[in-house]
Formats: C-alpha cells, sequence, structure tokens
C-alpha cells in the first residue's frame, strides 16, 4: 500500500513491516504505540526502522495513521500515573 510519510511515498506491506521490525527490541513507551507481532513498540521507533528517516521528519500521527491502514493495531500514549499524595506531616509546599 502506498503511504505518504514526511512527503515521502512509500510502498509498504504488513508483512514487510513485521519483517522489518523483526529482532528490534522496544524501546519504553511514552506516546503513541503500536502492537507489531505481539509486541509493543512506540510508532516513532517503527517509522524510524522502516523509512530510514530521522524521527524529526515525520509525526506520530502520520506513523499512526500509515500503521493503521496498514492493519496494525495503535494506541493511545499511556495515562501519567497518579499525582503523588502529601504526606500526613507534610504541609502544602512538602516541608
Amino acid at each position: 500500500m502506498r503511504c505518504v510519510i514526511a512527503r515521502f511515498p512509500f510502498d509498504l506491506a504488513k508483512s514487510e513491516v513485521e519483517r522489518s521490525m523483526d529482532g528490534i527490541t522496544p524501546e519504553p513507551v511514552t506516546g503513541v504505540s503500536v502492537t507489531i507481532v505481539g509486541r509493543l513498540y512506540p510508532v516513532m521507533q517503527v517509522g524510524e526502522v522502516i523509512t530510514r528517516q530521522n524521527r524529526r521528519d515525520f509525526t506520530p500521527g502520520e506513523m499512526r495513521r500509515a500503521l493503521t491502514r496498514l492493519g496494525f493495531t495503535c494506541h493511545d500514549a499511556p495515562p501519567i500515573g497518579p499525582p503523588r499524595d502529601a504526606r500526613a506531616d507534610e504541609d502544602t509546599l512538602g516541608w
């Protein structure tokens, strides 16, 4: 399938993306992610591997659209952890 990423056309197939990511260790997920063969990868890492472009050249939205069109499941950014509760002996400034 033809996808345009960072103004460059790419002919991508789901199997080619899976092959490209085989053996690549997933980075920690901090933003939008995608499941590829049971592993969770940041979409920016996948984009860098399959396009051989710098991550600054494309957006997570471009990669999410392309990967979704190829049939992969994309996930929103993980929620930020709950806020830290102040200890009972601390005031609002944390002293």
